[in-house]
């Protein structure tokens, strides 16, 4: 089983930015998918983007396309999440996922392993 560990998580003004990692220990099959998700108070965990270690194909969703970046660093097993332009409604509880399967997919119930998850928290 794969450990993730996110951290960088934070208060940030609106137009701000900040910087999400996740670092996975453990055995990760070289087709691991890693997602990020996030979950409002009161709302469902919504899909953010997600990266596959093989080939580096990342797939993210239509509200943070532009603001949002998926990267990774093979050889810390971490990936990063560069949120630029933050608005109040990117607040949330931030999630990493993972599966390896090697499907990127925008379902939670498609990543086996996941995070404790990191507050960010966006003022206006």
């Amino acid at each position: 089983q794969v450990q993730l560990a996110e951290s960088g998580g934070g208060l940030v003004q609106a137009g701000g930015s900040l910087r999400l990692s996740c670092a996975a220990s453990g055995r990760t099959a070289s087709r691991y998918v890693m997602g990020w998700f996030r979950q409002a108070p009161g709302k469902e965990r919504d899909f953010v983007g997600a990266i596959r270690w093989s080939d580096t194909y990342i797939y993210y969703t239509d509200s943070v396309k532009g603001r949002f970046t998926i990267s990774r660093d093979n050889a810390k097993s971490t990936v990063y999440l560069q949120m630029n332009s933050l608005k109040p409604e990117d607040t949330a509880v931030y999630y990493c996922a993972g599966n390896s399967a090697g499907v990127v997919s925008p379902s939670p119930r498609t990543y086996d392993d996941w995070g404790q998850g990191t507050q960010v928290t966006v003022s206006s």
